[in-house]
């Protein structure tokens, strides 16, 4: 039976496959230096001589060492996690490409930046007050906050840790006496060129499904589609939703039967317009013909739907990456391959990614 306190096929010194952990005095025999100067290569302090930095890793590679993470945090005071924190549901997380374009955005960058990524969802502000009492007890280095909704207070109590934080969007608060950092998109602009695109297609009554009010990017959204139409902005043709299909076509029904005469829709996201297009069509209307359909985000699905959609892409991906390495920097690490846009200067507080209009059939 192998040992689990090591890994398959663990070496002693002298080659032999042995039964216990690898240990650091080991490592540091095998390269011929100091159990201190093993313990600073490990730990990623950048005062030691490169030579002996490439001797200590190429023991860590012989002998297969894993560094014993708790008892390297105690010395460093590091516990090489991060935090991201959702303000969804798992159930919506887990079920919306943008948050999956998202992660996979940050656990890449925290990949090279020898970080891990935690997980945690808070619906509620309890479920706030856990994540701040587990910020305050140092079991993570830094914060990420996506999806902020204003009556949760997220960002107000972890910025309030005084743990280095990076949100996601445009923070919802003010007057904190701190500046927040951010990575976010042009949602204005980008629902100002819909508007724009539904006008140019010939539509006269254009309406809205926007985003929750409490949410940045529904305000901004709403707010640049006001700003794309000018005078032409009618109040009666914006009905209000929440980001997921189900409310999509809730909301596109809702303002079809209140408004039959509506002949242009934004959506304020990609899987609110699928939801949105299937509730048109059950009130008889045909898109493009009938209502056209602009989207935001540019998922994956918006080019295979049917009908293809018209959207605004936005860099999900990259956004997460953005925020990923704006928090490493944050916490006075390199940051490998470090993006133009945080290179350009790296301690900006708010980073605003460009959109661009993707046209296919619906608009």
């Amino acid at each position: 039976m192998s040992d689990p306190a090591g890994p398959p096929g663990a070496r002693s010194v002298d080659g032999s496959h042995g039964r216990g952990r690898i240990t650091l005095e080991q490592v540091a025999h095998h390269a011929g230096v100091s159990r201190a100067t093993a313990s600073r290569v490990v730990n990623g302090a950048s005062f030691v001589d490169r030579v002996l930095v490439d001797r200590v890793n190429q023991a860590i590679r012989d002998l297969r060492y894993v560094p014993n993470l708790a008892a390297r945090s105690l010395v460093t005071r590091r516990t090489d996690a991060v935090v991201l924190v959702a303000a969804e549901s798992s159930t919506r997380f887990f079920s919306n490409p943008f948050f999956a374009a998202i992660v996979r955005g940050v656990s890449t960058e925290l990949a090279r930046s020898g970080m891990r990524l935690v997980l945690s969802m808070a619906q509620t502000p309890d479920d706030i007050g856990g994540v701040e009492r587990s910020v305050r007890s140092g079991h993570v280095d830094g914060v990420l906050v996506i999806s902020e909704h204003a009556g949760l207070h997220a960002v107000e109590r972890l910025a309030g840790t005084g743990v280095p934080l990076v949100v996601g969007g445009r923070p919802m608060v003010g007057g904190l006496g701190v500046d927040i950092a951010y990575v976010d998109h042009d949602n204005r602009r980008g629902a100002r060129l819909a508007a724009e695109r539904l006008t140019a297609v010939g539509r006269t009554r254009v309406g809205t499904v926007t985003g929750p009010q409490d949410m940045s990017a529904g305000v901004d959204r709403l707010e640049g589609f006001r700003a794309g139409l000018g005078p032409r902005f009618d109040a009666d043709l914006v009905q209000t939703g929440d980001f997921t299909t189900q409310g999509g076509a809730a909301a596109a029904v809702a303002l079809m039967r209140r408004r039959p005469d509506l002949d242009g829709l934004f959506v304020a996201s990609d899987m609110m317009a699928l939801g949105a297009i299937n509730g048109l069509r059950t009130e008889g209307r045909r898109v493009p013909q009938d209502v056209a359909v602009v989207g935001f985000d540019d998922a994956e699905m918006a080019a295979v739907s049917d009908p293809p959609l018209t959207t605004i892409r936005q860099r999900t991906a990259d956004q997460g990456r953005l925020m990923a390495q704006a928090l490493v920097h944050r916490l006075g690490r390199p940051v490998p391959q470090m993006m133009p846009e945080l290179a350009r200067d790296p301690d900006a507080v708010g980073i605003v990614l460009d959109v661009e209009l993707v046209v296919r059939e619906t608009a």
